[in-house]
This record gives structure tokens, sequence and C-alpha cells, in this order.
């Protein structure tokens, strides 16, 4: 929908003044402030107390240098970011990425995102996200890990249990917050719950590494349980193949669908058969390889065909999950899938479709189930995880899918309730805007002006 609120509107180009080359964050801004139109016009009390102005600017950014030595012996000297969001439900809570491309804007437009997302999960989360410009592909083990141990040596004096809890993201598995959680434990002399993502032999989560795939699919059910549907003998389009891919084809497969792509950034693996077995096993050792490439799936897989330098959204599918990255889908990819007949879109990514992508998907009668609503899951299990490292138990891999998939459900209907309320029809992308919205700006006010 178009941007039509003249506050709104006034704020944005306000916010865009500010926030210069910026471009990711500028777009996560204007998709959110679309949807928040009808709580603008109904909440002069949120105007009047600077909820939108607030929620806009960061409560602390945090940049600093990241030195470290690689296996030759030569310095090199990476950039490191924090940005603290908003704290007001909680500590604040998101991950860190490590690639390449990471810079300011990023990071801004993920940890807003994260805001809304830790709040339609209704746990006490704010939202917060991190990263570095360090590329791991290529690197040997030694020196990711002295350039985690630099990384978290300066971020050690930022976070901590009750103030920022991270945890990991592209480029950040299990691995890379084993290095950086024994460098903060090194410097604070503590053990606590301050990341998650941690190996389960590390004071992690069972089930946590393939949470957010599973909350996607839970979500996606969801979306076509509203339609009197099921997912069971459906086809699926993935993007990527890594942690949020893999957990997503795991559970599809497990409900009774069929996968018939994923992709890299070499191109898309198209596999008539699906994605299933030992073909789903395949996925992590792609991802294990360090090459960051899906061709070999092809050689493995004779049946399966590999696309160089085409993404999978031409293939013909009942349901689309892109799962790589931000902004993967554009209004072109859009145009193939209503061509292709396209009903639902669940988003796996944070924001891996552009607004006028979105736009032109929902103007054509697909459904759109968003990153923010659909992803949540992650997230929501690295918080059951801080509960754990709290209570100093452990949590079986049962009790937590259990939690997870309550969650999601919760989170679909609250997206569908909020288009009741503020009768915006069923447009999934605006109710979770808006419940997501409403929830952190009751608690700023009840916290007056901070």
């Amino acid at each position: 929908m178009a941007l039509t609120n003249a506050y709104l509107a006034d704020l944005l180009e306000r916010v865009k003044q500010r926030n210069p080359g910026e471009p990711e964050f500028i777009q996560t801004v204007t998709e959110v402030f679309e949807s928040i139109q009808p709580v603008a016009e109904q909440r002069q009390d949120l105007i009047d107390a600077g909820v939108f102005e607030r929620m806009v600017e960061p409560e602390r950014q945090v940049f600093f240098r990241v030195p470290w030595v690689d296996d030759n012996g030569k310095v090199q000297v990476n950039r490191g970011f924090r940005v603290q969001f908003s704290s007001v439900l909680g500590p604040y809570k998101g991950g860190i990425r490590f690639n390449k491309n990471v810079y300011i804007g990023i990071i801004k437009f993920l940890g807003f995102e994260q805001i809304f997302k830790n709040a339609l999960t209704g746990l006490p989360i704010g939202g917060g996200k991190g990263g570095s410009d360090f590329d791991p592909n290529g690197k040997s083990e030694g020196e990711i890990m002295r350039f985690c141990q630099s990384f978290a040596t300066e971020l050690f004096r930022h976070i901590g249990p009750n103030t920022d809890v991270p945890a990991g993201d592209l480029g950040v598995g299990g691995r890379e917050i084993g290095y950086m959680m024994g460098q903060f434990k090194r410097l604070s002399n503590a053990f606590d719950g301050t990341w998650t993502g941690k190996g389960t032999q590390n004071g992690g989560l069972a089930g946590r590494t393939e949470a957010t795939g599973y909350g996607i699919v839970y979500f996606a059910r969801e979306m076509l349980k509203h339609d009197g549907l099921d997912l069971a003998g459906k086809t699926v389009a993935v993007s990527g193949f890594g942690n949020v891919a893999w957990g997503t084809v795991q559970m599809l497969n497990k409900l009774g669908a069929k996968v018939i792509t994923i992709s890299g950034p070499d191109g898309y693996i198209y596999d008539e058969d699906g994605v299933s077995g030992e073909k789903e096993d395949y996925m992590l050792d792609l991802r294990n390889s360090g090459k960051n490439i899906c061709a070999p799936y092809a050689e493995k897989f004779p049946g399966a065909k590999f696309f160089a330098g085409k993404k999978p959204w031409e293939v013909k599918a009942d349901l689309y999950i892109p799962c790589a990255t931000q902004n993967e889908i554009h209004l072109e990819d859009a145009k193939l899938m209503v061509a292709n007949g396209c009903k639902y879109l669940c988003e796996g990514a944070n924001m891996p479709t552009t607004n006028e992508a979105i736009a032109y998907l929902q103007e054509n009668g697909v459904i759109v189930g968003p990153a923010k609503a659909a992803n949540a899951g992650g997230v929501a299990c690295s918080c059951i995880e801080m509960s754990q490292n709290a209570q100093h138990t452990i949590f079986n891999k049962d009790e937590v899918l259990a939690q997870l998939e309550g969650i999601m459900v919760n989170i679909f209907n609250q997206s569908v309730e909020a288009c009741e309320k503020y009768n915006i029809g069923y447009n999934l992308v605006a109710g979770a805007n808006i419940a997501g919205f409403i929830r952190v700006a009751e608690a700023m006010k009840i916290q007056g002006v901070v």
C-alpha cells in the first residue's frame, strides 16, 4: 500500500535525510510505515508521545575496528558493528552477521526488523543486531578463531545477560559463537547466558539449529490452513542451502510437502523427485564445505539439474519460501511467480522481497507471510535458551519444539487479529507489523520519554 498518511510521510523524509546511503534501512522503515498508517490515524496519543520518532532511532550504535592476524602473520583489519535498537521489552536480542557486504545500513535494517519480530514472539526481549564485514569463506579454522576472539574483545564491554544477548546469523554458527563466548568468558570471568546459538555441549538449546526453518514451516502451514488447505502434497520452491533452508526443507518433508529447489550464489538446483532423505542431509555437507556453492548437488544426484546464475523463482510451485538473503526477490521475479500461478509466499530470510515485489504479489492475489513473523522461531528459541541458561537446567528437544510451534501459531493469530481490528483485509504483512508495533509502542508509553 502507498504511504498516504501525512505525518508518517514527513517522518519518513526525515529518516531518509538522517540516514543517507542506507537503502536497506529506508526500505524496512518504509514497509513498516505503510503498514501502520491505520495506527497513526487512530492513535494520536502515540504521536503526541513521540513513539514513531523514537522507534526509528537506535538507542545506541557501536562501531569498532577488529584487528587480527592471518596465517601468514599479516595483520588484517575489519569493521565491527552492534546496533542496540530497542530495549523497551527486554535486553537487546539479535544475531551477529559475518559477511563481506555488511555495513551499518545492513545492521540497522536487521535491528529494526528485530524489534517487531521479537515483540511478536510475546517474549521479554528487545531488538538489536551486530556483525562485521569479515568474510569467513576461505578462512582457516585458526583465522576464524582469532577474528572471533578479537571481535568479542571489543564487543564484550557492551553486552551481558540482562543488557544485550547476541546470537548467530549469516556466517556465524555454533563454532563462531563458541569462540566469541570463550573470549567473553575469559574477559568477564563469568559463565552466563550472554550468548545464544551455542552448541548443546556448550550450554546451547536442543533444536536451536533447525528452529528458524521449523518455525517458518509452522507459519506457512497456518497460512494454508487459514484457506482450508494442507501442506501435504504441495510442491515448494526454497532458496538457500544454509541453516534456515535446511531446517525449512526438513520440516516440509516431515509434513508431507515436496521441496523441488534449493539455491546458492552460483545458481539453483531443480530436483523433480524432491530434496529429501540423503539429499536433505547433503545440504549440511554443502554448508560445511565452506565453498558457498550448490552446484555439487547435481553432480552427486544426477537426476537433479543445476541452473547457473539463476534464481528458483521461475520454477512453478504451490508455495515459495526464500531462505537466502535480503532482496533476493525483485519485481521481475514476482511477475514470474504470478505467471506460474503462485498463491503463497512465506519469507524465510530477513526482508527477502523488495517492497515493489510485495506490492505486485499482493495486487495479484498472492498471500505473503512476512519474514518478521515467519522467521521469528529462531529468536524465540534463543529466548528459551536464555531461560535455560538462567535456570541452570536443560530442556529436551520435544519441549523446545512444542513451545516453538505454539509461539508460531500465536504469531500467525496475532497478525490475523490485527488485520481484523484495523479493518485492513487479510494482509499478513501489515497485520504482523501492526501487532509488533503496538506491543512495543504501548511499553514505550508506560516507560515515559527514555
